[in-house]
């Protein structure tokens, strides 16, 4: 039996133990955006420290950021002239509200059939634990692991990764590997593994609209003083032509085109417009001439109104011409656009064509960079190998449409590109409550993880 032969059956073995050891990781409430929690937030990291070095990882260190949640650091370096893998976590979960739409409290892990659910179950501790099992099943099974490994699990994902950035500048050396094993992505389905190669970055903005210096009486002035509200509501409506594009100028002048094999890599997945249709409740789609649904929402940049505010908006009438209107306005990009750029952009259109009758300012709220994996890389190679033999079938390729600050962070920072991958699917209930795993898919993530290991090696 050869040692990753080993290494499944050890790891089939201990699936029991393995589940406990995740049940325990999810009791503990490690919210990061409420800093009641933080105190939790600590406990977390110091469980997956203590996890780590009960592997047998090495010069394991909770490693403080500036002013937010640690990071957790360890490693394996015992395989001279063999690549080195860092695997990226994150061990912070989001809230649990609405407390009283979960059937049962969102930190009592409990299984339910082939379920098991609590907050984070999903998102990810128990993707986390999956790299970890796989590592031991290697290690304790296999006899050997047969790559070197790095760790940098963070507690600040749920909250952007704000620290991280400028933590990674500081100990960018620390973090150097040949590819980073990233498991905080998600399949299509059951049975329909999936690599995720790229990810949008995003632009956020307000748009401020001002006119009057009060809100005034609609009857007294309506007419004579353009309202704030219409003003900005015909702007938004320019931002976009009859054929779904974008109007800002020199928007698409970045884009990085779909290329003729990516766009059949596309063709292949199971999101086709029926599939949207059926998960939306829609009674038709919309978006840029000339893609499928799926190149709009992975591969094409969209510019999105996330929300309005004018005026009177509470029960009954209020004639009111309201003084000033908002719009918060999110833009997704793609290789190889940038969030300045389009901000730059932004304010040229709006230079271009607010009328002069009112005052504006744009704000840009926050912005995070695309990131993008060469499917030739030997990470993408090896885990393609890996999934199609834990699953029996070859993986989707697929571009993602949300962001992960990290991903792009380790390209950019440490030069690192990330195998995005996991065992999540569309239907955990992620961020919302009863979240959960299925752990049918979760055992068979750790089987595709050894395999990916003893590829690389």
């Amino acid at each position: 039996m050869s040692n990753v032969q080993k290494a499944i059956e050890y790891a089939h073995q201990n699936r029991e133990r393995f589940l406990n050891e995740l049940i325990e990781a999810l009791k503990i409430p490690s919210i990061s955006t409420d800093a009641e929690y933080n105190g939790e937030v600590m406990r977390a990291a110091e469980w997956m420290a203590n996890h780590l070095k009960a592997l047998g990882i090495e010069n394991v260190e909770i490693m403080p950021t500036d002013g937010g949640h640690p990071v957790v650091y360890g490693d394996y370096l015992k395989k001279p002239g063999k690549p080195t893998v860092l695997v990226y976590g994150h061990y912070d979960v989001q809230p649990a509200d609405p407390l009283e739409l979960w059937e049962t409290g969102p930190f009592e892990p409990r299984v339910e059939g082939d379920l098991l659910v609590a907050r984070g179950s999903s998102d990810m501790k128990g993707q986390v634990l999956a790299t970890f099992d796989a590592i031991e099943s290697l290690m304790k099974g296999g006899g050997e692991l047969p790559v070197n490994v790095k760790f940098l699990l963070e507690g600040e994902e749920e909250i952007g990764s704000k620290h991280l950035d400028p933590f990674l500048r500081k100990y960018a050396d620390k973090f150097k590997a040949d590819v980073s094993l990233n498991p905080d992505a998600g399949m299509m389905g059951i049975d329909m593994p999936t690599i995720t190669y790229g990810l949008r970055g995003l632009a956020y903005f307000e748009i401020h609209v001002w006119g009057p210096k009060a809100d005034l009486h609609s009857g007294l002035y309506g007419g004579a003083v353009h309202n704030p509200a219409q003003a900005l509501t015909e702007l938004i409506a320019r931002m976009h032509d009859d054929k779904g594009r974008i109007t800002l100028p020199g928007f698409y002048d970045s884009v990085r085109p779909i290329s003729e094999g990516e766009r059949a890599d596309f063709a292949r997945l199971p999101n086709d417009d029926a599939h949207y249709l059926e998960e939306t409740g829609v009674p038709a789609l919309w978006g840029e001439e000339g893609y499928i649904s799926a190149e709009r929402t992975g591969a094409r940049p969209t510019l999105e109104v996330n929300g309005l505010l004018s005026g009177w908006t509470g029960p009954g009438s209020k004639t009111v011409l309201p003084a000033k209107a908002m719009a918060k306005i999110s833009c997704r990009l793609v290789p190889d656009q940038t969030d300045d750029e389009v901000e730059k952009q932004m304010n040229r259109f709006m230079e271009e064509n607010a009328p002069k009758t009112v005052k504006w300012e744009v704000k840009k709220l926050t912005g995070s960079p695309f990131a993008i994996a060469d499917l030739n890389n030997p990470g993408v190679q090896a885990m393609k190998d890996a999934m199609e033999t834990a699953w029996g079938v070859k993986p989707f390729l697929r571009r993602e449409g949300g962001s992960i600050g990290a991903v792009a962070m380790l390209q950019q920072i440490c030069g690192v590109e990330s195998v995005l991958v996991g065992m999540g699917l569309p239907s955990d209930n992620v961020h919302s409550p009863n979240e959960h795993m299925h752990l049918p898919t979760w055992h068979k993530g750790i089987d595709s993880f050894i395999h990916f290991f003893n590829n690389l090696g």
